[in-house]
């Protein structure tokens, strides 16, 4: 069974939820993706029933603070695990792996790093690598991001594929790594209804009209949108769904904080 928990679906600045992060799972293989802005990570994980010594992979997306902070956190506390077995493998390109490394060497204590030698191994990536999570088959795609480097995935699983975008829009040059995917992560910063409120245009952003129009471009089978806004929380999994759904006709999915979705 191969299923999406979402650790967290809110952008940047969110207080009702948390930052978007989630983890990928299968029978026998588990791939955190981000870890959100702060410690809030280890609250999200501890709910979603996932312990520290039951992770061992982790891409990142991209060095924002609302991705890579979280990451800090749990690699701290993989240092600091009792029972931890095994290695803990962290994803990500060349800026990603700067950010860590050098967050990690300033500000945890000399056990702590001893243990990061030991336990962490770090995995610089460059546009269009593929490698193996377990059962899953990744390759990693640069996503043209105009503010920040930034990567996002395409991932085998059994009998399913699954793309992630990132947080930024959709770009032309990755449409053999995006088309036809069974289901397209994607964000929707607001609703195009919202648009006037929320400026997502000018912050390099989509909204879930735009969402549902790719996802028919694209080709692909189920849609899942996340890093939204936070002020239409109580209503936005309808309103998502339905504005989306003026151009996609397939599965869409507006999930909450720790939504497990079967894939």
């Amino acid at each position: 069974m191969n299923t999406i928990t979402m650790l967290g679906t809110g952008n940047a600045t969110v207080t009702q939820c948390y930052n978007t992060c989630f983890a990928l799972q299968t029978d026998t293989t588990l791939l955190l993706v981000d870890g959100g802005g702060g410690n809030g990570v280890l609250r999200q994980l501890k709910k979603a029933g996932i312990g520290i010594a039951d992770i061992h992979h982790l891409f990142v997306t991209h060095a924002h603070t609302d991705h890579i902070f979280g990451v800090i956190w749990i690699i701290r506390m993989v240092a600091q695990c009792k029972d931890y077995e095994g290695q803990f493998h962290v994803y990500g390109n060349d800026k990603v792996q700067l950010v860590i490394r050098t967050i990690i060497d300033m500000i945890l204590a000399k056990k702590q790093l001893a243990k990061v030698t030991e336990r962490v191994v770090f995995h610089e990536l460059h546009n269009g690598d593929t490698f193996e999570v377990g059962n899953i088959h990744m390759q990693c795609f640069d996503i043209y991001s105009t503010k920040e480097k930034q990567y996002g995935f395409r991932a085998e699983l059994p009998g399913t594929t699954v793309v992630c975008l990132g947080d930024e829009p959709y770009n032309s040059q990755n449409l053999q790594l995006v088309e036809h995917a069974d289901w397209l992560l994607c964000e929707a910063f607001c609703l195009y209804a919202d648009r006037e409120e929320f400026k997502p245009y000018e912050k390099s952003h989509s909204t879930a009209l735009d969402a549902g129009k790719l996802a028919t471009e694209l080709g692909v089978k189920n849609l899942l949108l996340y890093h939204t806004e936070e002020k239409t929380l109580a209503t936005r999994r309808e309103t998502y769904t339905r504005e989306a759904a003026q151009h996609f006709k397939g599965r869409i999915v507006v999930p909450d904080d720790l939504e497990e979705v079967l894939l």
